[in-house]
């Protein structure tokens, strides 16, 4: 959630567009991972930076980069571009039991 605040808090704040040029979120559940998308309509690139110490803003990116595995900037169809963020999976994803208890019976189990 803070990584995605940050990516729509620059984007918010940095992408002065006209009207109608929304900014768009897309979550995409990959096999290896989860990755976030933040679109905007505007070509300028955000750059991280390391920020004046008593400064009050200018660490969002570098939260995104201690927070996630991987983020970066792409070209998009159409005008502007997409900031995202990745994360890989550590292991295997755990498989839900059916024989949880209050779950239902296992396929084909006696009843």
């Amino acid at each position: 959630m803070l990584v995605l605040s940050e990516l729509l808090t620059n984007a918010g704040r940095h992408a002065r567009v006209s009207p109608g040029r929304e900014i768009e979120t897309r979550y995409v559940a990959e096999p290896a991972g989860l990755r976030i998308e933040v679109h905007d309509a505007s070509s300028d690139k955000p750059e991280q930076r390391m920020p004046d110490l008593d400064a009050c803003d200018g660490r969002g990116l570098v939260l995104v980069a201690a927070l996630a595995d991987r983020w970066g900037v792409s070209d998009r169809n159409g005008p502007g571009k997409v900031v995202w963020a990745e994360w890989s999976y550590v292991g295997p994803p755990h498989p839900v039991s059916p024989a949880a208890p209050g779950g239902p019976p296992p396929s084909g189990a006696a009843e």
